[in-house]
């Protein structure tokens, strides 16, 4: 079992100011494959300590320095693009495949679109006698989740040191190790000492620690929903930005002339990609009462070919979910909508058959599912779909917005036109039409209780900078 113990600090891999050690499980065995330190109050603001010093000469680079030292960060993460990818898969259960194709993929993505908005950007704009300016907010702490671990840590630390800004990552403990790999990326591209900084640790400590700390200007953070309310609660005594990616629960309307074949296939797989652990999948498909069954019959069929295995092999198309608590947290659900009435289509409680040892989901998909139900309120964030009739369009759209949520909805139409006017009545901040894949230009964030703020694009890049008025008059 490996051990990294260290944090990185101002350019240096250093101890924790307290010993405090956690093991890493792989969810494919349920055995420890690394032990990490848990960091405390104190490593944060060592590291808030560093990170303003850092800001002082790092704000005040070009757009030129900043744009070479992005083009060396993407030179060093492909040189160690496997390595990340075979972290992840360890790590948090993604089937290798995955790992390469989007897991580690999305990272390079998120670096390669912080530099084409920055290559474009304007820092300056004159308005009458007024030159509005724009400047990085300052340091920055980043508090990201397990599910999507780089994409989520690059989504932010990119468009950070695009603008100019100094960051303090905490990434998840429960996938902790391709942070490490990550921060020797940045480390070995150049990055100046105190302008990226690492720290491990648990949310009740060392992601409370960040919000509250006074020397932090922003928090990003990326997570549940109930876990972003309390980094809300505790970043507000110092009114510092906080830009929040929080829970979903989002609709997937199939209109009456939609290719059912097509959506309702790429709709169960949208779900069960990453054994369901995507904030934005698709989980709840609205299809018309008359081809309910219809749907049914192609779920089933789509939902069967999702093999379970060893994430390590070719052959698995799921890997396993990351904890045990996340385990039982799906297993328990599974069985709240068998007791509620739902008609269970695939899949159900327990494990796939033959396995015996992982964190392993079985694909399962629900019909007849009222909007009421409990698996068609909360965030499953597992490979858990759940498929409900309605009768007319205004019905589809009302059940689609019935939800506290807001941060993806999908339509599939035969018209586009039509599929645009339908995804425009929906409250969620990224509507994809007819299968559309994701963007890393777009701005990507939520309504209501799926946070606020936005990343990705020239939205997420601002998120990072503050916005000066200049008033003045030539002297007389």
């Amino acid at each position: 079992m490996h051990e990294h113990l260290d944090f990185y600090i101002d350019g240096k891999w250093v101890p924790p100011v307290e010993p405090r050690t956690l093991d890493v499980i792989d969810p494919s065995t349920e055995t420890a494959i690394a032990r990490i330190s848990l960091g405390s109050a104190a490593d944060v603001d060592k590291a808030v300590k560093a990170a303003r010093r850092a800001f002082e000469s790092y704000s005040r680079t070009t757009k030129e320095e900043r744009l070479a030292l992005l083009r060396r960060i993407v030179e060093v993460f492909q040189a160690k693009f496997e390595t990340l990818a075979q972290t992840i898969t360890s790590e948090m259960g993604a089937p290798l495949w995955l790992s390469r194709e989007a897991q580690a993929a999305t990272g390079l993505g998120h670096f390669a679109a912080a530099i084409a908005t920055l290559e474009a950007y304007s820092f300056e704009e004159q308005r009458g006698t007024t030159r509005v300016v724009r400047e990085p907010i300052g340091v920055c702490g980043l508090i990201t989740p397990w599910n999507w671990p780089i994409n989520q840590i690059a989504c932010k630390v990119a468009p950070a040191l695009a603008a100019g800004c100094t960051v303090i990552l905490k990434p998840t403990e429960l996938a902790p190790l391709n942070a490490i790999v990550f921060a020797e990326i940045l480390h070995e591209a150049g990055v100046p000492p105190g302008v990226f900084n690492l720290i491990q640790g648990d949310g009740p400590t060392v992601g409370t620690a960040i919000a509250a700390h006074p020397g932090i200007d922003m928090v990003s953070f990326t997570g549940s929903t109930r876990a972003g309310v309390q980094v809300a609660v505790n970043a507000a005594p110092s009114v510092k930005r906080v830009a929040q990616e929080l829970g979903g629960k989002s609709a997937n309307i199939l209109l009456d002339d939609a290719d059912f074949t097509t959506a309702v296939s790429g709709g169960v797989a949208g779900v069960l990609v990453n054994s369901g652990q995507t904030c934005s999948a698709p989980t709840r498909m609205l299809v018309p009462a008359a081809r309910h069954d219809e749907a049914i019959a192609i779920a089933k069929a789509t939902a069967a070919a999702f093999t379970v295995g060893d994430p390590k092999s070719p052959d698995s198309k799921l890997g396993p979910v990351v904890s045990e608590a996340q385990f039982d947290k799906i297993q328990r659900l599974i069985r709240i909508g068998i007791d509620e009435g739902a008609t269970l289509v695939a899949g159900g409680p327990g494990r796939p058959e033959g396995l015996t040892r992982g964190y392993y989901v079985q694909p399962t998909v629900f019909a007849g599912v009222k909007n009421t139900m409990t698996i068609a309120r909360e965030e499953i964030f597992g490979p858990v779909l759940v498929i409900l009739p309605y009768e007319t369009e205004e019905e589809a759209i009302a059940i689609a917005n019935d939800t506290p949520y807001g941060l993806a909805g999908y339509v599939s139409s035969g018209s586009l036109e039509r599929a645009r006017a339908v995804g425009a009545r929906l409250r969620a901040g990224s509507i994809y039409l007819n299968g559309a894949q994701i963007a890393f230009d777009a701005p990507f964030g939520g309504y209501r209780q799926s946070g606020n703020g936005r990343e990705w694009g020239i939205e997420g890049f601002e998120e990072f900078l503050e916005v000066k008025s200049m008033l003045g008059y030539s002297a007389a």
